[in-house]
């Protein structure tokens, strides 16, 4: 599975983060997503999940979605 990180800058103060699968050409289910103060703060949250997905993966545990989250 290739997993993307996305950041973008949607308000002046405001930085939007999420990962989803790098095939997916639309962003509206991502396994993980958070709104953040600065584009720092993005960064390093996405990548601090990004490495917690990336171990899930290497231990046989498969992502979930955010809707798949919620439904439980």
């Amino acid at each position: 599975m290739k997993l993307k990180v996305r950041v973008v800058h949607y308000r002046h103060d405001c930085w939007y983060a999420d990962i989803d699968d790098a095939e997916d050409r639309q962003p509206d289910d991502p396994f993980w997503y958070a709104d953040c103060r600065t584009q720092a703060e993005a960064i390093a949250l996405a990548c601090s999940q990004l490495a917690a997905l990336d171990h899930a993966l290497t231990t046989g545990a498969a992502p979930h979605r955010i809707s798949e989250i919620l439904a439980a």
